[in-house]
């Protein structure tokens, strides 16, 4: 589940392992460069942590954040391709 805190949408994901965790930063940075809106975030080995806001708007929590918060939802829901 996404929180809104200090104007930025963050969650993170856990995976099997770092592999898992690095399909899913591929997947996702495809989709973010379509959408011309990129995530700033972290991986530690089986952990993907993502905090999205938009700089343009004063670094605050914009309708591109939302819609990048649900795309980014819908890879991590896409179970079979990995193995949580």
């Amino acid at each position: 589940m996404w929180i809104e805190e200090q104007n930025k949408l963050t969650r993170t994901f856990e995976f099997k392992n770092f592999v898992d965790a690095f399909a899913f930063m591929t997947k996702v940075a495809l989709t973010a460069e379509k959408m011309n809106h990129h995530p700033d975030w972290t991986n530690v080995y089986n952990k993907v942590s993502i905090s999205l806001y938009t700089h343009d708007e004063g670094d605050a929590i914009t309708e591109k954040d939302r819609k990048l918060a649900n795309a980014i939802d819908k890879v991590y829901g896409s179970s079979s391709l990995f193995n949580r």
